[in-house]
């Protein structure tokens, strides 16, 4: 959320920002009625040009708060102000949360916040590398990717782990020492129950394919797509090199794994059906 903030200023550095968690909010609030001091509370929060609260679902059952907070909303809303909200859960859903806040806060654009996907990982590590002027192998960034699936500021911090451990060592960045360099940490990515074999079991078993069709070299349409998201998978949801990918689909080299999740990640797109499969897949597996 704080990036949205920090964009604003970027672009328009005379802009008056308050990022404020709502525990801070009510506290604030409950602070300013003990010492007298509401109207300046008031002032402090509706002159802004941009207010983003963090965690809303911490207003339920706060109507003292949810009654101020109704009415700073009203402010700056009537005023053209921006307001950036976030919660764990729609507001419908937030216990004892006022019907004419959930209404206020329909007023707005949702958006559902997920981690970025492997094509999208892969995207800002290149970017973060060639900021650095880091030189990296594609197949090395796409390893780190394949690691981190939490957020941007730990995959960042992949890379910067690898660079340092690179400059340590004294050695190019390779697959080998991005190993080295991660496998202390905990890696949001690391499923180490999850086999390529759970995978391939669980594609099969959702397309009505067999284990050998996606071990083979058939060409159907049927077995091909299959085929493709199993590695994409594979690739995404475990911690397996693309060399031991393609070992586990019927000897086939890293650069076909790396083709069929490329082809998946632009199907993914375009193709609402495969996203929903994929999903499906995914939910099943975890």
């Amino acid at each position: 959320m704080q990036a949205i903030g920090n964009k604003r200023l970027e672009d328009h550095p005379e802009t008056n920002v308050k990022y404020v968690t709502s525990e801070a909010f009510t506290n604030d609030f409950i602070n300013a009625i003990q010492t007298n001091r509401t109207e300046e509370f008031r002032r402090e929060y509706r002159n802004v040009d941009l207010l983003m609260v963090d965690d809303i679902q911490f207003f339920a059952q706060k109507e003292g708060t949810q009654e101020e907070f109704f009415h700073t909303f009203n402010d700056l809303y009537n005023n053209d102000k921006q307001i950036v909200l976030t919660s764990d859960r729609v507001p419908q859903e937030i216990p004892k949360l006022q019907e004419r806040l959930v209404s206020r806060f329909a007023w707005g654009l949702p958006v559902d916040i997920t981690p970025p996907d492997l094509e999208t990982r892969i995207a800002i590590l290149k970017s973060k590398a060639k900021l650095d002027d880091l030189a990296i192998p594609n197949e090395t960034l796409s390893y780190i990717a394949g690691q981190i699936n939490s957020n941007v500021r730990e995959l960042e911090g992949a890379l910067s782990r690898v660079q340092a451990y690179s400059k340590l060592k004294n050695e190019p960045i390779t697959t080998d020492l991005v190993y080295e360099a991660l496998k202390g940490l905990k890696l949001a990515k690391a499923n180490n129950e999850l086999s390529i074999m759970d995978i391939q079991n669980k594609v099969a078993s959702y397309f009505h394919v067999t284990i050998s069709d996606l071990k083979g070299k058939k060409r159907m349409k049927s077995i091909v797509i299959p085929r493709q998201i199993a590695m994409y998978l594979s690739r995404e949801m475990t911690n397996n090199s693309l060399p031991k990918i393609g070992k586990e689909f019927g000897g086939k080299d890293h650069t076909t794994v790396i083709h069929a999740c490329d082809k998946i990640a632009e199907v993914i797109k375009i193709d609402a059906d495969i996203r929903k499969e994929i999903s499906d897949i995914k939910t099943a597996l975890s």
